[in-house]
């Protein structure tokens, strides 16, 4: 719900742009007065200036809460203690694998962020775009994986029956992962298509 009010913000200065009231500084300026964060904690953004500087902080991030509980639990799974006897070496084969799969995802969602920051950051126009479309495409994948979730609580507790209740409660989550795969790629798709054809790039004043 609160991403439903940022993108009605966000549209608006959309519409401000394309109606030739902002330009390029002042819409820089709008989008970062966005959000709490934005405000209260501007300074600690500007601290990475170059590529090499998010290094550090990934292996913060990958200390942290995520990838130590995944391994933990990947451990604990195994059987992992004084009378297991499973050798070590085995048990770090898991957590290796899980860090090959990692990277190789991560680096596939990295190179297509890249390409997609490298178009919208070219022109104004193209950015106040390119954040129009990620939160409203936020917006469907959380109204997607929250109504699963409620829907399922609901057929628990009153006991609904039928082939949709059915489908849903053996709705597993791994499944749910492609639908928002699916959910990305035809979003995005749907916005190239709108964004050439409605040309909203040669439209806008510059």
């Amino acid at each position: 719900m609160i991403n439903i009010v940022i993108v009605l913000g966000i549209y608006r200065t959309y519409k401000e742009l394309r109606a030739g009231q902002l330009d390029a500084a002042q819409l820089e300026e709008q989008l970062n007065k966005r959000g709490f964060l934005n405000r209260y904690f501007a300074p600690l953004f500007k601290i990475v200036r170059k590529p090499w500087q998010i290094y550090p902080i990934g292996v913060l991030f990958g200390l942290g809460f995520d990838t130590a509980s995944e391994v933990a639990l990947i451990a604990i799974s195994v059987g992992v203690g004084v009378s297991s006897s499973i050798p070590i070496w085995m048990i770090l084969v898991l957590p290796f694998m899980f860090t090959c799969g990692m990277v190789l995802v991560d680096t596939t969602d990295s190179i297509a962020m890249r390409m997609a920051y490298g178009w919208a950051f070219l022109k104004p126009i193209r950015k106040i775009y390119y954040n129009l479309t990620i939160t409203i495409i936020s917006i469907l994948v959380a109204f997607v994986i929250g109504g699963v979730e409620v829907l399922q609580v609901l057929s628990g507790e009153l006991n609904l029956s039928g082939t949709f209740w059915g489908w849903l409660n053996n709705l597993d989550f791994e499944t749910l992962g492609y639908g928002i795969i699916a959910i990305f790629v035809i979003s995005w798709l749907v916005s190239i298509a709108v964004y050439k054809y409605k040309r909203i790039e040669n439209t806008t004043p510059s």
